[in-house]
């Protein structure tokens, strides 16, 4: 069986007839955290981000492609190929121990589970090096669930969520394996930053790999960024380069990206730009004190973005100096819409905030710009509406994608991941991990869309996140917010959407349809019950 898995994989890595087929590509996975649908370049943004922009040409852009709404719900899917409820990470990620919690239903424990492998343990049963920088937000105190635990060869990173970008603090410090590192080094001229930390530890990996007796090996990187999360801490170089390019407001950047997305076939003509948020006052009704603060604020999130895309550069000039970047797929993706947390207007001074300790959220961009970061959509990270759960994916591999593809219009979710890894790597998915069944992936590989052709997905795209819904069967959407709240479904709340005529959910069609209304609510249920979505409260009571 593994070996006529091997036949096959050669036969559709293979280039043109006569020639030799392709070895197994290199595998690397790019995700950024908290970043907006419009933010970088190639899909309307105004933020430098000239790396991402090439690799867009190069390779292929995706208009829809589904997360889970939120950090650790995202890694989950992305790192197991499953639904975040099969693997125990149904809300958030509990930190403050191990074990299980006896008042939660196993959907909900917060920590990954024994249900599922990670793309690292499936890459490296496939012979692959495995290497991961970056947030890992998948598991507790417990070191069973860490990322050398799961299938990594090398780590560096934080284990739980937003640290500090200068100086990590409380639970939130860097890790060096499995062990902690309190006081980290910079490894660039200036002061120590996660986003250069991270990038930085990935190329030392990878160019240690090219010295070790495993360098024939191919290699499997994920690299996760924390940026743009709060606390919006940046370089003083990026942050001098975009003070004041925000004071056009929230409104007309808006309308900008928005003329940038339809001029370059991102998104049709019909599809309205949805109105300001409405808890979002205009930018001109603000005060210019206001206005400078929310401006600065803005900036440095920009410049964040700007410091990830110039960081990826770095990586792939080493990945090009080790000649392995024509056979190397690299997948970039972002983990859920731009946060609207904190408050409207933002909280915080980009600059005086950098202190040691300081509380993390009290640096960040609030609703208005979240707003903006979004555009065209609206709702945000939490949401399974366009705007929380819809974000960029840039596919590129030199050997095996066309260069200059239009935009890449079928819908795709983050548990496809795995069974693209699974597709390229020539690896076997498990049934089992030592005494434990593994749960089948959900998912479908990519493969096709990188060759130019449809993706036959046989099953609708599902989502659920803090209450919030979504079923997706072809353009039809059932969406809404509050929907599946732990008393069971709030029926009342379903949106119903044609997304192909409106991808901006605009023109709720609950109302006239309500038997397309029946069947996809169902539809969600019946997935509801079968990925733990439900029940989300454990029943004690002595039967």
């Amino acid at each position: 069986m593994k070996l006529l898995r091997v036949l096959l994989l050669s036969l559709s890595l293979g280039v043109a007839e006569g020639k030799t087929p392709a070895a197994r590509p290199n595998v690397i996975v790019v995700l950024v955290d908290d970043m907006g649908f419009s933010d970088i370049a190639p899909y309307g943004g105004e933020i430098d981000t000239p790396n991402l922009a090439r690799l867009a040409q190069e390779g292929l852009r995706f208009t829809q492609f589904y997360n889970s709404a939120r950090c650790c719900p995202t890694r989950a899917s992305l790192m197991t190929g499953l639904h975040p409820h099969q693997v125990g990470i149904g809300h958030m990620t509990t930190e403050g121990g191990a074990g299980m919690n006896p008042n939660l239903p196993a959907a909900y424990q917060g920590n990954l589970n024994d249900s599922c492998v990670t793309l690292a343990q499936v890459a490296k049963s496939a012979g692959y090096a495995t290497f991961m920088a970056g947030k890992w937000h998948l598991s507790g105190k417990d070191p069973a669930d860490w990322p050398l635990q799961r299938g990594f060869d090398r780590y560096y990173g934080c284990l739980h969520g937003a640290t500090h970008y200068f100086t990590p603090y409380g639970e939130r410090i860097m890790y060096a394996g499995n062990q902690p590192d309190p006081q980290p080094k910079s490894t660039t001229q200036r002061p120590f930053y996660t986003t250069d930390a991270f990038a930085d530890h990935a190329i030392s990996f990878l160019r240690e790999h090219q010295e070790s007796e495993r360098k024939k090996d191919p290699f499997f990187l994920y690299l996760a960024f924390t940026a743009p999360h709060w606390p919006l801490h940046a370089h003083e170089a990026e942050l001098k380069k975009y003070r004041g390019r925000y004071q056009l407001g929230w409104d007309r950047l808006r309308s900008e990206r928005y003329q940038r997305q339809l001029a370059t076939g991102l998104i049709p003509n019909a599809w309205p730009l949805t109105a300001r948020d409405p808890s979002v006052p205009a930018w001109d009704l603000l005060d210019s004190a206001m206005q400078d603060a929310c401006e600065h604020r803005m900036a440095a999130y920009a410049a964040m973005i700007d410091r990830v895309d110039q960081k990826l550069g770095d990586l792939i000039t080493a990945v090009k100096a080790s000649g392995q970047w024509e056979n190397t797929l690299l997948m970039f993706m972002a983990d859920n819409g731009a946060c609207a947390e904190g408050s409207t207007l933002g909280l915080g001074h980009p600059v005086k905030e950098r202190r040691a300790g300081v509380p993390l959220m009290d640096i960040s961009y609030g609703t208005c710009w979240a707003n903006a970061s979004n555009t065209p959509y609206r709702r945000y990270k939490h949401f399974t509406h366009e705007g929380g759960a819809n974000t960029p994916f840039i596919a590129h591999w030199p050997q095996r994608i066309q260069a200059g593809r239009d935009w890449y219009r079928s819908p795709a979710q983050l548990i496809d991941i795995m069974a693209t890894v699974v597709d390229v790597t020539g690896a076997e998915y498990p049934t089992a991990r030592g005494a434990h069944q593994i749960l089948p992936m959900e998912g479908i590989s990519l493969l096709p869309a990188f060759d130019g052709k449809l993706l036959e997905r046989d099953k609708p795209i599902f989502l659920e996140h803090e209450g919030n819904a979504s079923v997706r069967d072809g353009d039809w959407k059932l969406v809404g917010a509050g929907v599946s709240p732990a008393g069971g479904i709030q029926k009342k709340h379903w949106e119903l959407y044609q997304l192909r005529d409106d991808g901006t959910e605009m023109r709720n069609l609950a109302a006239t349809h309500p038997d397309k209304v029946q069947v996809l609510s169902q539809q969600w249920q019946d997935w509801a019950k079968r990925v733990g979505v439900v029940p989300k409260k454990r029943d004690n009571r002595k039967k």
